[in-house]
């Protein structure tokens, strides 16, 4: 007849145990980890999870025209109960740069080196002021520019925060695809800083991951193509 929130050491019986066994039983929310619940505790007190809603919409970036964070929530919906999975994460941030101020003014194009993030950001971004800059024919306008990566510091692959596991693909010697698009495109030159424009392919040129800034490195323009074709791990995007 007892079931108790938590650990409760007074929430206590006499009985069969569930894992076996005569004697005291307990009937608490810790009684799981312990091992020594009473035999009905699974049906008097079932185990709920916590349950959470989706995530919201990514904010914009903290700042304007420099590298920055944006976050994303969500919300508990029910509380875990009688020892019940726990809450996952309810807040992430993800590297971002907007190149838009609050005015709508074009900004943060002298950016060197190459600031990049995963593909992924592209789908997220947002283009609320982007229409004025860019008529809605040359929405998707853009070119991808393949890279050989040279070398990268440490702290790439040390990275494992959610939103930022993206860092971990990133090897010396492979091949990337970084796609530039609307609108860390300048409106004027139609190029992403960065992007090697006339360099050789022998010539270094340096990165930067938005997000984590001591994650960076060097790589040598390949060539540049009019589609992205990298598997999606190793598919960037310049910010």
């Amino acid at each position: 007849g007892k079931c108790c929130e938590g650990r409760d050491a007074a929430c206590v019986g006499q009985g069969w145990r569930e894992r076996g066994g005569y004697g005291t039983c307990y009937c608490d929310g810790g009684c799981r980890r312990a091992g020594d619940c009473c035999h009905d505790h699974g049906q008097a007190c079932p185990a709920l999870p916590c349950v959470v809603g989706e995530w919201s919409h990514w904010s914009g970036c903290a700042e304007q025209c420099q590298p920055d964070l944006r976050i994303r929530r969500r919300y508990v919906q029910q509380e875990p109960k009688n020892g019940g999975e726990p809450c996952p994460a309810l807040e992430e941030k993800a590297g971002c740069l907007e190149y838009l101020t609050y005015q709508g003014e074009d900004c943060g194009h002298e950016h060197v080196p190459a600031f990049i993030t995963t593909s992924e950001y592209g789908k997220e971004r947002k283009r609320r002021a982007a229409s004025s800059l860019w008529p809605s024919d040359k929405e998707e306008a853009g070119y991808c520019v393949e890279f050989k990566t040279e070398s990268l510091s440490h702290h790439c692959a040390l990275e494992n925060r959610p939103y930022a596991r993206w860092m971990q693909y990133l090897r010396e010697g492979h091949i990337v695809c970084v796609a530039c698009q609307p609108p860390a495109m300048n409106t004027d030159t139609h190029r992403c800083s960065g992007d090697g424009h006339n360099a050789d392919r022998s010539k270094i040129l340096h990165w930067e991951a938005v997000g984590n800034s001591q994650c960076q490195g060097t790589w040598k323009k390949i060539r540049q193509l009019e589609h992205c074709s990298c598997p999606l791990v190793h598919s960037f995007i310049f910010t």
